[in-house]
């Protein structure tokens, strides 16, 4: 018998638990079908902003021992162009598509979310509150309860699909803000984003990013991802989706039975593009080894009993 690793995010079925976290997946068109799709259960795109932003100046990745440090700051061509130049390649694209969107003023969030709804094929929409490389915006909404339901109610507004919310893993009580999420109308939550760190060039002996401050990712979060989902998922009763560290199938796994219902991946794609297969290649195994026989039914196995 075929191991199933489909599973479900509210009203949204997908193939596999792996979703390319927003800002890795490409837009070029070959990445957008098989076989670059192999191993993955929805697409997210990168942010989207109601006007065009050229990002942050200076210096943008930076590689760490066990991870990846960025400083991009939500560069993106605008939510018309998006709608404009992507809308072909959403409509046709074989998996559900998830529209990352910025978290602006809520006029202009709501904007956005207006210019998404006319598009064909967006599945759901993800409201970032959590990006730490912006000023005044991003992670700020996501930080504590009354910015986080601000947010939140302004998007459930106007948008009519599921609703999904990125949180930071820079908020003070992150079981607390969940909760507010929740009450606030979203559908799941994304759990989290990228923790704040820094470098220092030492060919200079300052600060690498222009900003000093950037986003950490890869391997070295993962145990502080899964310790936030754990505090999440015991507080809220919609889907949380785990990010941050996840490169191999034990990685999803202990996601999973933390209490994730799918996981979003980011730096193992620019190591391997095909990181999303591999991880559903070792899934079977693991699911067997709970006396299982499909992904869904471990999720928060580990806070049973």
């Amino acid at each position: 018998m075929t191991t199933d690793i489909s599973v479900r995010i509210g009203s949204l079925r997908l193939e596999s638990p792996v979703i390319p976290a927003s800002g890795v997946w490409p837009y070029a068109p070959e990445f957008w079908r098989e076989p670059k799709l192999n191993g993955i259960g929805a697409l997210c795109t990168k942010a989207i902003s109601l006007e065009p932003r050229r990002g942050n100046r200076g210096v943008r990745v930076w590689e760490t021992p066990s991870g990846l440090l960025n400083s991009i700051g939500l560069q993106n061509c605008g939510v018309r162009e998006f709608a404009e130049h992507y809308g072909e390649l959403v409509r046709s694209c074989p998996r559900p598509v998830i529209a990352n969107v910025v978290m602006e003023r809520p006029a202009e969030t709501q904007e956005t979310l207006r210019v998404l709804e006319d598009m064909e094929g967006i599945a759901a929409a993800e409201l970032n509150i959590s990006c730490p490389n912006v000023d005044g915006e991003g992670m700020a909404w996501g930080v504590e309860c009354a910015s986080a339901a601000e947010a939140v109610r302004a998007a459930r507004k106007i948008w009519r699909g599921p609703l999904w919310v990125k949180m930071t893993p820079q908020a003070a009580d992150p079981a607390a803000v969940a909760r507010v999420i929740e009450s606030e109308g979203a559908d799941a939550i994304v759990c989290a984003n990228t923790w704040l760190g820094m470098a220092i060039d030492m060919a200079t002996g300052k600060p690498a990013f222009d900003r000093v401050v950037a986003g950490l990712s890869g391997p070295a979060v993962f145990p502080l991802a899964l310790r936030m989902v754990w505090q999440v998922a015991g507080a809220v009763s919609i889907p949380v989706v785990g990010c941050g560290g996840v490169t191999t199938a034990s990685d999803c796994m202990g996601m999973t039975v933390a209490g994730a219902s799918a996981v979003e991946v980011g730096s193992a794609f620019f190591n391997n593009i095909s990181a999303g297969e591999a991880i559903c290649a070792g899934l079977p195994e693991l699911i067997a080894r709970y006396k299982a026989e499909r992904l869904a039914e471990l999720v928060g196995f580990a806070r049973l009993g």
